[in-house]
């Protein structure tokens, strides 16, 4: 009988990096989402499985797992799983907690492979190019001797083992030394597994499994997959199971491919066979699957109809299955003719779509496995010094010398592989620009996965990149285009979801609600835990000052030796007083944002700002972001470089042409003008601090500009920094009371963002306590609101309230109501 699905197993996040299935009713699994999942069979009879105990003892990946059986000390076992964190941990199966019961300490980085022997001995593999035998919890030999990362261990007995290794090879020890080297694989060895009578198999990122004797002849080789071989396991019967990177499990009778099962997912990366025969499988979908061969354990017709749906479903990239010529292909009439062998690929065209299927000769059957697509990216990853990346890049720095190799992985930052390629060649970290964009140029398109790997902004030092948003599925509509590449797109700092709570630190200036990783600044106001906590007034400025000036520089004068060097946009560049003027703009403010500051060499001018005038004015829209980000810092850090308030009126009005502000409002906005827009609020922020004097006709004109922005095309992150602009000026108001006509714009300007807001509590909590200053002003002077704008503000603090339940609001809103009366 040929293997179907059995049970689908629906409880991991990410990757689901290796699985175990030490008996018929317990299934382990090791994924990416920090997790290992302990599963268990419903009843004896039945197919479902369910997740009894999830466990947790880190934050990292979770990427390799097995089973000590029953002792004395644990009836029902311990689970064993080592991941990015480099530590092993064990977790007793009659008490699990995340806590583990034992910690094995020794390895330096990743561990990727683990394996036990019946007497629970353990052996450990990693990136740190050694393997470790554990004996009683205890170290008992450092198995040294691979050049690359050990990806394979295998434990025969007390004192012989097998590793595997990305150096190509495999090696025999006995206790701590190296008595056969096993030699013949062209790529790392990934996978080894004992097979009875003969010896062992091993696989490889050659794509092909080999079937050895251990005194070290090589019996046989099986070839078919067509990617690379990731794990294997060996049935009951003698079969060999192996799984990679080209969507299948394979079922192996002697040198015969007897059975394809293909995965809806790109890399299907552990296998398992149960004491019963059913296989079960890790996949990069983030889903554990059972096979079984026997129909009593199939699942229902319902169940296998859709899961041949996903297969169907799926697109392949044309290198996958080869070159396509879609002139050629035959039409559905050529699945008439049956396959020479199980896996055969057929390309047939259906109209316009080439359709790949594949034979299976178990069902003596055609059966479809997706449609064939253009190639994005890389099809699978690639080793370098024993470690996976997306990309190996052969970089040619000089004729008649070999390349160098730039390793990336698409979820790095562009930037510190650049850094570490530089580092490692001894090359001057001047070509660092250039390398980001050689990396960024070479892999345009890579659709990037979720996961925990992202890294932070080079610029901010908060805000994190990810490659090309363009490419990737399930962005949400309030992010866009990286500033820096015009490709990569910014990310807030992943993190465990909470309950909306006060802003006590600094908000990212970026996502208005990740936090930064410099010294924490105070919020707008304090959390009103309940309605009777005084909080208002609230006289502490809220700016946005952190920054990462030696990538600002960086980036700006790239973006001026990129116009210099075309001929259409070389009369753009900056003149060379304008870069003297820009050299000691950056000096001045590394020097202050130090830690701890220190006192500039020289000051700034109005020359100076004149200055960052003239390129605002001249640089296309593209490239103004790093002048807008540096605007920001010169009005938060510099006030005095102004010189006159007519010198700042003059910057701010250019800051909100170079945000295209007057251009027509439609949705969505482009991405470069929302971007522009954002730094513009952010700078008018920091144009409010301690000491700022009110300038009531400048800010009569500030508010009609304000007023021509849609409130309901802006983001999220727009609006957080609007009302930051807004309760700025309500704090200068306390100190400086407003103008009668001023007191009736900002409110006015407030209460339509507060009817306007209904999704983002951050911005609406700024807006009420911008609007409890006003009041407490006018209270204080004993000139409370008028009528109809307290009869208006009454209501909308009651919408507010219900819209966002949470302690600070209702606690602000309660407090305004009292000053209303």
């Amino acid at each position: 009988m040929p293997y179907k699905l059995s049970a689908t197993l629906l409880r991991h996040t990410s990757d689901v990096r290796a699985v175990a299935s030490p008996t018929n009713d317990l299934v382990l699994s090791a994924s990416r989402d920090t997790t290992a999942v302990v599963w268990n069979r419903s009843s004896t009879d039945g197919n479902d499985f369910n997740p009894e105990h999830t466990l947790q003892a880190g934050s990292r990946y979770v990427n390799a797992i097995a089973y000590i059986q029953p002792t004395d000390d644990a009836p029902k076992g311990y689970v064993v799983t080592g991941g990015q964190d480099t530590v092993i941990n064990i977790f007793n199966l009659a008490n699990p907690r995340n806590d583990p019961d034992f910690t094995l300490l020794g390895h330096t980085e990743n561990v990727c492979t683990l394996d036990v022997n019946a007497a629970g001995t353990i052996i450990s593999g990693s990136w740190d190019k050694t393997a470790k035998v554990w004996k009683n919890f205890s170290l008992a030999y450092d198995l040294k001797g691979h050049e690359y990362s050990v990806w394979a261990v295998l434990a025969l007995d007390e004192d012989q083992y097998l590793t595997g290794s990305a150096d190509k090879t495999i090696r025999l020890w006995k206790q701590h030394k190296t008595i056969q080297t096993f030699q013949g694989h062209t790529d790392a060895v990934r996978g080894l597994s004992i097979v009875p009578d003969l010896g062992f198999a091993s696989c490889s990122n050659d794509s092909e499994v080999r079937v050895w004797t251990l005194g070290g002849d090589l019996i046989y080789t099986l070839s078919g997959h067509t990617s690379f071989v990731y794990s294997l396991s060996v049935l009951p019967n003698g079969n060999i199971v192996s799984s990679g990177e080209d969507r299948t499990v394979r079922v192996w009778e002697g040198d015969e491919c007897v059975q394809t099962i293909v995965h809806p997912a790109i890399s299907v990366w552990s296998v398992s066979s149960m004491p019963n025969g059913d296989i079960v499988t890790g996949a990069s979908d983030n889903v554990v699957r059972i096979f079984a061969a026997v129909e009593g354990r199939w699942a229902s017709e319902a169940d296998l109809k859709e899961y041949d749906g996903q297969v169907a479903s799926q697109a392949l990239p044309s290198q996958q299955v080869g070159d396509v010529k879609k002139s050629d292909l035959p039409g559905p009439e050529a699945l008439s003719t049956p396959g020479r062998k199980a896996g055969d690929v057929k390309m047939i065209k259906r109209g316009d779509v080439v359709e790949a299927h594949q034979w299976d000769s178990a069902s003596s059957s055609w059966q479809k496995i997706g449609d064939v697509v253009d190639a994005v990216g890389q099809g699978r990853k690639q080793l370098y010094q024993g470690k996976e990346y997306d990309y190996v890049f052969d970089v040619d720095i000089q004729d008649g010398v070999p390349p160098l190799k730039l390793p990336y992985n698409v979820t790095e930052n562009p930037y510190s592989a650049a850094q570490r390629f530089l580092q490692n060649n001894e090359l001057p970290l001047s070509y660092l620009d250039q390398v980001v964009k050689f990396i960024e140029t070479n892999t345009a398109g890579v659709n990037l996965g979720s996961g925990n790997d992202e890294y932070r902004d080079p610029f901010t030092g908060a805000s994190r990149y990810r490659s090309n948003a363009s490419s990737v599925q399930n962005a949400q509509p309030t992010e866009y285009m990286d500033p820096f590449t015009g490709a990569s797109r910014y990310r807030a700092q992943p993190g465990p979801p909470q309950a909306p709570a006060p802003d006590t630190n600094l908000s990212d200036p970026f996502t208005g609600a990740s936090r930064y990783s410099g010294a924490p600044a105070p919020a707008p106001a304090p959390v009103a835990s309940s309605p009777t906590q005084k909080v208002l007034p609230v006289t502490k400025f809220f700016n946005f000052k952190q920054a990462n000036i030696s990538a600002m520089q960086a980036k700006l004068f790239q973006f001026n030796e990129a116009l210099q060097h075309e001929i259409s946009t070389s009369s753009l560049a900056m003149y060379p007083t304008e870069i003297s003027s820009f050299d000691d703009i950056f000096a001045h403010l590394s020097a202050l944002t130090e830690t701890p500051p220190r006192q500039p060499s020289k000051g700034l001018t109005p020359a100076h700002i004149e200055h960052v005038i003239s390129v605002l004015e001249r640089w296309p829209a593209s490239q103004r972001f790093p002048v807008i980000d540096l605007g920001r810092l010169l009005l938060g850090f510099c006030p005095d470089a102004f010189g006159t308030p007519q010198v700042k009126e003059k910057f701010i009005e250019a800051l909100f042409k170079a945000s295209e502000w007057e251009a027509p409002w439609t949705s969505p906005l482009p991405k470069t003008r929302e971007t522009n827009i954002l730094l513009l609020f952010r700078s008018l922020a920091n144009a409010f601090q301690e000491g700022t004097k009110l300038d009531n006709a400048w800010l009569v004109k500030l508010f009609e500009s304000l007023g021509q922005a849609p409130y309901t095309l802006l983001s999220k992150n727009q609006r957080v920094a609007l009302a930051t602009v807004l309760f700025n000026i309500s704090c200068g108001g306390l100190s400086s009371p407003l103008d009668a006509g001023i007191r009736g714009q900002l409110l006015t300007a407030l209460l339509s963002v507060l009817s306007s807001e209904t999704s983002d509590s951050e911005a609406a909590y700024r807006t009420l306590v911008a609007i409890g200053n006003i009041a407490s002003v006018a209270k204080q002077s004993g000139s409370v609101l008028g009528g109809a704008e307290a009869g208006q503000l009454k209501q909308l603090l009651r919408t507010v309230a219900s819209t966002f339940p949470e302690d600070r609001v209702r606690g602000i809103s309660a407090e305004i109501f009292v000053l209303l009366v």
